[in-house]
């Protein structure tokens, strides 16, 4: 299956910039497009089998919790190889494993949520990667 996020320059982060002050996480992708995420609308996409659920069990974010101010609080930000991010959170959540896919595929930019809008029907990849993202 094949994601309209699947060009390699959609999807290789140039820069990355975690703005703790400003709640903002930023990519620079190498088609030159820059996402910005603010960190409550990040934590939301947590893509981890505890906040997505796992063998048909929702997880804890179906559940629509009010987040608090330490599940909003990055703390830290790993890469993961050369294919996604891991956010660490105040709260102590880390197990989130954020594709480059994903973040570019949920980019909440004006230009990619009319694009989403316009095509609704385009697949999407899972909010928990797969393995070819990991490849």
């Amino acid at each position: 299956m094949s994601f309209p996020s699947a060009d390699p320059a959609r999807t290789t982060a140039r820069t990355i910039h975690a703005d703790r002050a400003a709640a903002t996480l930023t990519i620079g992708w190498a088609d030159d497009h820059e996402t910005i995420f603010d960190m409550t609308a990040l934590r939301w996409l947590c893509p981890c089998a505890y906040c997505r659920g796992e063998a048909g069990m929702p997880g804890w974010l179906d559940s629509m919790p009010t987040l608090t101010p330490d599940q909003v609080q990055l703390t830290d930000l790993h890469l993961v190889g050369n294919y996604a991010v891991s956010p660490h959170w105040a709260d102590g959540h880390k197990t989130g494993y954020y594709t480059f896919a994903m973040l570019r595929d949920r980019c909440p930019c004006r230009e990619c949520s009319a694009r989403r809008a316009a095509d609704p029907g385009t697949p999407r990849p899972p909010a928990a990667g797969s393995h070819a993202d990991h490849g």
